[in-house]
C-alpha cells in the first residue's frame, strides 16, 4: 500500500486526544440520525428488560463511525467495549479467550468481520444465539463436546463490504444499518466540537466550511485535516487557523477544493490517460497504480462514485464527463453517453 493510501486508512483510537473527541453517548453523537433513533429506542428497551443490547451490524465506508458507535453503545449500556477484527481472530481459540473474559452485558466489537476465517464463523453462531460455545476434543470414537457457557453480550460487526458476510451470519444480527456519508452541517457541527477540545483558537465558521467541503462527507478525513490545520496554524499563522490557514494547510496536503487528493487524481489521470477513459477492471487499475484492489474499492471509489465522477459499468469502471473534466481530460466520442 503506498504512502497515500496508509495515510487515508490511518485510524486515530491510539491517540488520547481522538479518543476525547469521540462522543460517549447517543446524545453528543452527531449525524447518522435515523440509526441513532434506532439504537436509542433498542437500548431504552433493552435497559428496561434488564436485557443485553442487541447484536448490530455496521456497514458502509471507512471513517463514518462504526468504532465510534460500539463504544457509545457500550457507554450507555454501562459496560466495557472489546475491539478486534476478524484478520485477528484466526482461530477459534482467538475467539473464545476474548469471549470468556468479557463481563454480563460487554460489548464485542470486531471489525473487518467479512474476513472472519471461516473454521472461527462457526463458533460465532451459538456463542450469538445460545451464549455458549461447543469444542470438540479429540477425534473418532474418543471425540467429546465441552460446551462454555458464555456471560450475556452484544457483539457489533462492522464492515465496509457487506456483500462478503454469508447469510447464515447477516440471519444473527437484530439490527443492521447501512451508515452514510455526513452532509455538510454534521461535519462542521463534528469539528468545532473537537477544534475545542484539541485547543484549536480563533478557528472561524468560514474555516469549518472549508475543511468540511473537503473532508469527503466522512468525520475521520474531518478530523485528521482538522489537525493539519491546528499544526499549520501554530507554525505558520502564530495560532490563528482562518480561511487563509485552512487553505495553506490543505495545499500542503494535495487535497483540493473538492477533497480530491492525490491518490484520487492518481486513480483517475491512471483510467483517462492510460485507459482512454474506460472501462477498464479494477485489477487493472490496481495493477497499474501499484496499489491493492480492495483498498482502492474502498478507500478511493465510494466518494468519487457519489459525487458523479467514477461510473461503474458492466464492461468496467469509467470516468464519467464530469470525472474527465476535473482533471482536463476531452473523453472519447462515445464517452458522451456517460455525462451523469
Amino acid at each position: 500500500m503506498t504512502a497515500a493510501a496508509q495515510e487515508r486508512e490511518r485510524e486515530t483510537d491510539t491517540d488520547p486526544q481522538a479518543v476525547e473527541i469521540r462522543p460517549r453517548s447517543l446524545r453528543e453523537y452527531v449525524g447518522q440520525r435515523e440509526l441513532v433513533e434506532r439504537l436509542a429506542i433498542a437500548l431504552e428497551a433493552a435497559r428496561m428488560r434488564g436485557d443485553p443490547m442487541e447484536h448490530v451490524l455496521l456497514h458502509g465506508p471507512p471513517g463514518l463511525g462504526k468504532t465510534t458507535i460500539a463504544h457509545v453503545i457500550a457507554t450507555e449500556m454501562g459496560t466495557r467495549a472489546h475491539v478486534t477484527s476478524g484478520p485477528a481472530l484466526t482461530k477459534a481459540g482467538d475467539l473464545v479467550g476474548t469471549l470468556t473474559k468479557m463481563e454480563e452485558g460487554d460489548v464485542l466489537f470486531i471489525d473487518e468481520i467479512h474476513r472472519l476465517p471461516a473454521a472461527v464463523e462457526e463458533f460465532i453462531y451459538p456463542a450469538m444465539e445460545d451464549r455458549r460455545i461447543d469444542f470438540t476434543l479429540d477425534s473418532g470414537m474418543h471425540a467429546r463436546v465441552v460446551t462454555i457457557q458464555l456471560k450475556p453480550f452484544t457483539l457489533i460487526g462492522a464492515t465496509t463490504r457487506a456483500g462478503l458476510l454469508t447469510q447464515a451470519l447477516r440471519s444473527r444480527f437484530g439490527i443492521a444499518h447501512h451508515l452514510e456519508f455526513y452532509g455538510h452541517d454534521d461535519l462542521v457541527g463534528i469539528l468545532r466540537r473537537a477544534a475545542g477540545i484539541l485547543g484549536v483558537r480563533e478557528i472561524g465558521g468560514d474555516a469549518l466550511d472549508a475543511i468540511a467541503d473537503r473532508s469527503r462527507g466522512t468525520p475521520r478525513i474531518a478530523l485528521r485535516l482538522l489537525r493539519r490545520v491546528r499544526d499549520f496554524a501554530e507554525v505558520r499563522s502564530a495560532g490563528l487557523a482562518d480561511r487563509a490557514a485552512v487553505d495553506g494547510a490543505l495545499r500542503l496536503e494535495g487535497v483540493d477544493e473538492r477533497g480530491l487528493d492525490e491518490l484520487d487524481r492518481k486513480y483517475m489521470r491512471a483510467i483517462a490517460s492510460i485507459y482512454g477513459g474506460g472501462p477498464v477492471g479494477l485489477e487493472a487499475i490496481a495493477a497499474t497504480l501499484g496499489e491493492d484492489a480492495e483498498t482502492l474499492e474502498d478507500l478511493v471509489e465510494p466518494f468519487l462514485l457519489q459525487i458523479g465522477f467514477l461510473a461503474r459499468t458492466r464492461q468496467g469502471r469509467r470516468l464519467t464527463k464530469q470525472g474527465a473534466d476535473a482533471i482536463g481530460f476531452a473523453l472519447p466520442q462515445s464517452g458522451a453517453l456517460w455525462d451523469a
